[in-house]
């Protein structure tokens, strides 16, 4: 039978499906495991089985830094208990405009049953993030007061250079001058400085169906 192409559509009803099913699937392997990025492989190892049973789509490599690079789109997986994961750092510009590409995020309470020796995921939230809704919450919104404040190229920099932001002056210049012609939208994830950036879900938890381009999935 013929394989079907992947849509960024298809994947989110895909993600719905399995996400309840594996909520129900007891695993021996899981069990006793506390290592998050082990579970995560094992989640997303399992996931991308899946749809390439039913789907045509380029799987994503470390090379192409995300594991839907055809839709533009990365998935995360992480605990409930503290939803956050880590992501390759490009540019400082990624925390203000954006990463580049959408989100597809798991987040899961794992429970161990010790009489069957087996883990669960119990999938409690599966949120898609527009790529255009990626960028940090309080960077965002400040520049966007910024600017509705007649705030000038000068004021942008202050702000960025205040947030500790990865930028030279000419950089910092050359962003803030494209940043008052075409102002951020408003991002919604928790994005901390660091080698790799630390992407925070809480927000996107709370806002999931209530604010544009912050999907609802599961």
């Amino acid at each position: 039978m013929k394989k079907a192409a992947l849509t960024i559509l298809v994947l989110c009803d895909e993600a719905r499906t399995f996400a309840e099913v594996e909520s129900a699937h007891p695993e021996p392997s899981l069990y006793g495991v506390t290592d998050g990025k082990a579970v995560g492989t094992y989640f997303e190892h399992k996931f991308q089985a899946y749809l390439k049973k039913k789907y045509v789509y380029e799987k994503g490599s470390s090379a192409k830094g995300i594991d839907f690079p055809g839709l533009g789109v990365d998935m995360k997986v992480t605990s409930i208990k503290q939803p956050q994961s880590s992501c390759p750092f490009k540019s400082a510009g990624q925390k203000i405009c954006g990463l580049g590409y959408s989100l597809l995020v798991f987040m899961y309470d794992k429970k161990d049953n010790r009489a069957t020796q087996t883990g669960t995921l119990n999938i409690l939230h599966t949120i898609f993030v527009q790529a255009d809704r990626t960028a940090d919450y309080q960077t965002t919104t400040g520049i966007r007061q910024i600017i509705k404040n007649d705030g000038n190229i000068e004021d942008i920099m202050a702000f960025m250079s205040d947030r500790n932001l990865p930028l030279d002056d000419i950089a910092a210049k050359k962003l803030a001058e494209r940043l008052l012609k075409r102002p951020p939208k408003v991002g919604y994830l928790t994005i901390s400085n660091a080698l790799q950036w630390r992407l925070q879900y809480a927000r996107i938890i709370k806002k999931a169906g209530s604010v544009g381009g912050i999907i609802k999935v599961l």
